[in-house]
């Protein structure tokens, strides 16, 4: 029994030296761009700010409620007296444990002849050796591994979708019972369902597919119908809880699927990937990524034990569908389609057997690979700690010249989040369109109430003002890639506000 605790401790520890040797790497190259600074990346940060400050909440979000990235940043937050970026570099390391121990989930038990725990770390070091392969500024980029890192895009659902994958092995690994683990199931369907509906997309869907070919030559039918009802149950439910926090959905994304748009959406992700394969880098992840996918449709025609053939199937089946899926509805955002490179993974803990090795040969490798881990995580601790206090003179200005002004300004959606974020009070920097309309998107409704501004902050993201009314700023202040301006005694309205 202890060496099992060591053996589960020692994987913990593992996965904690790839978090910082990945999470290092991408907050030190040009992807930081999006780990830091990005609008959208900013919600969750933005919204924990919020709920601190005690200020009055009716945020508009869109068909995301981020509710578990929310709690965890909370948290994390409460605990660590970090700066913003700190914290976002500490949401990234504990995104990668989290994904480790939902992986350990589905390399199922420890028996004699396995180990799973080796298997769940390779699998996760894998994923972040493709995260490390993301280079590119763009949110738009086929850079899909290195998404997982920020607070935004959809940790949690992947994680969810992950742990779904788990427990529906355990259940069928299990000679009978199962009912707490059909319990947790459910539950995570239902969190991760009220939370972001692409979870039945990237989970409830496909899985259900898996579990439906598997009952077929299954000797445990019913539970694994089981699996299946409670799986759709929750969903379900999840939905249905959505009900009282319509009045923070801005978007239900209904109108996000256009079928008639396939063939652009095809030829969008095809030229994406084109673009990812330009880079060296790119090409790594590309046939890494490539090879995991074939090992898991060669790991399912092969394999004959249940639980590992479940998991073959769904690490090839579950980017198949998500792919045909996000093309046929026309679809045009690459992060709907990260299943692509976290569901291949779990092909390497579909069976996770032990090789047959001397002791002494296996306990030098093991060795070998912790002393390995140790080094390169230690090193990875000063990078990580240059990447979050790397100066931004550009911000530094913007910031203190608002939070010395006492007064509240406006900036568009992609020019103002992030100094909203590091100002000393966001409410002093409203969110509006080019003419002066509130934009209720991803933010606080409560911030619209000032009714009117004094200055603008803009860069070269900012579409051209129309303002309300013919006006000239007094001063206009530049702050490296910002500029500020500033209409002194005289105030803008605000107009009414969209989404």
């Amino acid at each position: 029994m202890q060496r099992v605790w060591v053996r589960e401790l020692a994987g913990w520890c593992g996965a904690l030296a790839v978090a910082l040797i990945a999470v290092a790497q991408v907050a030190s190259s040009p992807r930081a761009e999006l780990l830091f600074r990005d609008a959208d990346s900013l919600v969750v940060a933005l919204f924990s700010q919020s709920v601190a400050s005690g200020e009055p909440l009716d945020w508009a979000m869109s068909s995301v409620l981020f509710v578990p990235e929310s709690a965890l940043f909370i948290v994390l937050a409460a605990v660590f007296p970090f700066e913003l970026n700190g914290l976002l570099v500490l949401s990234a390391i504990v995104n990668l444990l989290m994904l480790y121990g939902a992986v350990r989930v589905a390399a199922g038990r420890q028996r004699t002849d396995m180990a799973p725990v080796a298997w769940s770390l390779i699998a996760v070091a894998t994923f972040g050796v493709l995260a490390m392969t993301d280079v590119s500024e763009s949110r738009d980029a086929f850079d899909l591994a290195s998404l997982y890192l920020t607070t935004t895009y959809y940790s949690a659902t992947v994680v969810a979708t992950v742990l779904t994958v788990g427990i529906a092995r355990r259940v069928i690994d299990r000679p009978a019972g199962g009912s707490a683990l059909l319990v947790a199931l459910g539950i995570t369907a239902i969190v991760s369902t009220l939370s972001n509906p692409l979870y039945a997309a990237w989970a409830t869907a496909p899985l259900s597919l898996v579990l439906g070919i598997l009952i077929i030559g299954s000797r445990d039918r019913i539970r694994v119908a089981m699996l299946i009802m409670v799986l759709l149950a929750g969903t379900v439910f999840g939905l249905l809880a959505r009900i009282p926090f319509q009045a923070w959905i801005a978007n239900t994304g209904v109108g996000y699927p256009e079928p008639s748009q396939w063939m652009q959406s095809l030829e969008y992700y095809g030229g994406l990937v084109l673009a990812r394969l330009s880079t060296p880098a790119g090409v790594v992840g590309g046939l890494l990524a490539l090879v995991l996918l074939s090992l898991a449709i060669l790991m399912a025609a092969r394999t004959r034990d249940a639980g590992s053939r479940f998991i073959a199937q769904v690490a090839w089946i579950i980017p198949v569908l998500v792919m045909i899926g996000a093309i046929a509805l026309g679809t045009h955002a690459a992060r709907y389609l990260q299943p692509l490179l976290f569901a291949p993974m779990l092909a390497l803990v579909a069976m996770p057997r032990a090789w047959p090795m001397p002791s002494r040969v296996r306990s030098t490798i093991v060795g070998g690979a912790a002393v390995l881990l140790t080094v390169l995580g230690g090193l990875s601790v000063p990078r990580l700690i240059t990447a979050a206090e790397s100066p931004d003179p550009d911000l530094a200005c913007v910031t203190e010249w608002v939070d010395a002004s006492d007064r509240t300004g406006a900036g568009q959606f992609w020019s103002v989040r992030l100094p909203k974020l590091h100002s000393g009070d966001a409410a002093r920097l409203v969110q509006v369109d080019h003419e002066l309309n509130g934009y209720a998107w991803l933010v606080n409704r409560h911030d619209f109430d000032v009714g009117e501004v004094s200055f603008l902050i803009e860069d070269a993201q900012t579409v051209p003002w129309s303002l309300p009314v013919p006006i000239t700023p007094e001063e206009v202040v530049t702050c490296g890639r910002y500029r500020i301006l500033d209409f002194g005694d005289a105030s803008l309205p605000l107009g009414p506000a969209r989404s």
